[in-house]
């Protein structure tokens, strides 16, 4: 790959399922959370447009750095090239995001 690599995020947000590509993911200073920077969507013709991506689009206008809760990750991939962002329903899902407490470990 040539360049720098691209990442698709796929987690929970609000009873749906997003999926988003971006250019920087890492562990944040913020205990438990990931945090997602230069968000890529795909270059479509003007003609063909997708609300799905046209949403997410909007929602994350304006977003210098999205900060995304470790426990509503569902997976990370490093990928070729960025494709289409998605926005799911989760219902009917057989997959439920564990329960976080925020406990932060002893210092002893």
């Amino acid at each position: 790959m040539i360049g720098k690599p691209i990442y698709k995020v796929i987690f929970h947000n609000q009873e749906q399922v997003y999926e988003i590509f971006a250019r920087a993911i890492y562990q944040s200073e913020m205990y438990g959370f990931i945090e997602i920077e230069e968000l890529v969507f795909g270059e479509r013709s003007q003609l063909l447009v997708d609300p799905g991506e046209e949403k997410l689009k909007s929602e994350f206008s304006g977003v210098k750095r999205s900060y995304i809760p470790m426990h509503a990750i569902i997976r990370i991939d490093e990928v070729e090239k960025e494709g289409e962002a998605k926005v799911h329903e989760s219902k009917g899902a057989n997959v439920t995001p564990f329960p976080y407490g925020g406990m932060i470990p002893s210092g002893d």
